[in-house]
């Protein structure tokens, strides 16, 4: 029983609740309402505050600058950047960049993370619409006025995340990553066409300045608590792909270590932190944000069952032989995926980016209990 338990939910998670959204999306009458074409957007859109928390970006902040002021927007704007205890040369090439665009600059002594910086940014905001961004993504030109869009045409929206275009990797494991990160987005937009998308791309993700709850300062995946708190006002947060950021650096696991070590440990906080989200009767989106974010922390716990039970069945039942058979090999082909860096075989990368997704979220785990103590005095202080 409890193989087969753990198994459902393991395909439930990664493979059901995908075909589920699909499915009620096709079956739901269409929206009568008529979508707002690019020709009959206002002339005038409605002003908006662009907030960066930075640190030590010396390198990129000019150019990230540069690319802002250059997208395509008709309506007054800033730039709210937040020097989150920057050591090196950011304030001076922030000063030192000329644009026509309002520009603010808050630099803090001491480095106290980015959601201190967020709270901080939107306190001296002035506009209507809040866009938060990451210094090292560059904006498509006309992603500014693509993300504000959905919150033009309909005012029960309160937020739209936009989409993270990221380079290919060459890795093997990466391969694997590329693919998940491609079904990672489609969910994302079967959420938004079904009700509302759970969590924001944090490095494109618009928010109306109404909706902004200040959030605690130690909260590690703010692109997710930001929008939830905003959902749960009978708001939605849509999905728009049009909206497109453009990211430099690959899906290889190197790069992927640290942040979504952080996001799988924010995810552990949000569960901890809101358990009425878990409440249906609470959060009309509870079955979305379980089956999305909380089931796939179980994923590795439920994977060891699956493999354990079936290891002790298999001493009495063919049957579970070849099941258990067939796991060592799925888990053979994936560690083979993550050793053997370059390898473009499907076989080899989808289970390697799989293994080291359940691999990741055991890591985030771990670091999450080791530093709930600091959670508890309110000293995360992660970037």
């Amino acid at each position: 029983m409890f193989f087969w338990l753990s198994l459902a939910v393991v395909i439930y998670t990664f493979v059901g609740y995908p075909i589920c959204l699909r499915l009620l999306n096709i079956l739901r009458k269409p929206s009568s309402q008529a979508e707002m074409t690019k020709e009959s957007l206002p002339k005038r859109l409605p002003s908006l505050s662009v907030i960066l928390v930075v640190w030590n970006e010396e390198s990129q902040i000019a150019a990230r600058i540069r690319n802002l002021e250059a997208c395509v927007y008709e309506g007054d704007r800033e730039i709210i950047i937040v020097c989150d205890g920057c050591s090196d040369a950011t304030l001076t090439e922030i000063n030192s960049t000329l644009t026509s665009i309002s520009l603010q600059v808050l630099e803090k002594s001491e480095k106290e993370g980015k959601a201190a910086g967020i709270n901080a940014g939107v306190k001296k905001a002035s506009n209507e619409i809040l866009v938060f961004a990451d210094a090292r993504q560059r904006f498509e030109t006309n992603a500014l006025k693509r993300l504000v869009t959905p919150l033009i045409t309909d005012l029960e929206v309160a937020g739209v995340s936009g989409s993270l275009e990221i380079e290919k990797s060459e890795a093997g494991a990466g391969a694997g990553l590329d693919a998940y990160w491609r079904f990672e987005k489609w969910i994302r937009n079967e959420e938004s066409r079904w009700d509302s998308v759970i969590g924001c791309t944090g490095a494109i993700y618009a928010l109306r300045r109404a909706s902004f709850e200040e959030i605690p300062d130690d909260t590690l995946i703010d692109d997710v608590v930001i929008p939830m708190t905003a959902l749960l006002r009978n708001s939605t947060i849509q999905f728009e792909p049009t909206a497109i950021a453009f990211d430099p650096q690959t899906l290889d696991p190197d790069n992927e270590n640290r942040r979504k070590l952080r996001t799988l440990a924010g995810n552990y906080q949000m569960l901890f932190r809101y358990p009425s989200w878990l409440n249906p009767f609470q959060n009309r989106c509870a079955w979305q944000l379980i089956s999305h974010k909380y089931l796939r922390l179980a994923g590795p716990f439920l994977l060891g069952l699956c493999l354990f039970s079936s290891a002790i069945l298999s001493l009495h039942s063919p049957l579970y032989r070849t099941l258990f058979a067939m796991q060592i090999l799925c888990y053979a082909l994936g560690l083979t995926g993550i050793l053997i860096q370059g390898a473009k075989v499907r076989i080899l990368t989808i289970p390697g980016g799989f293994l080291f997704l359940q691999w990741q979220s055991l890591r985030g785990l771990i670091f999450y209990l080791a530093n709930v103590r600091k959670e508890v005095k309110g000293g995360w202080n992660v970037r």
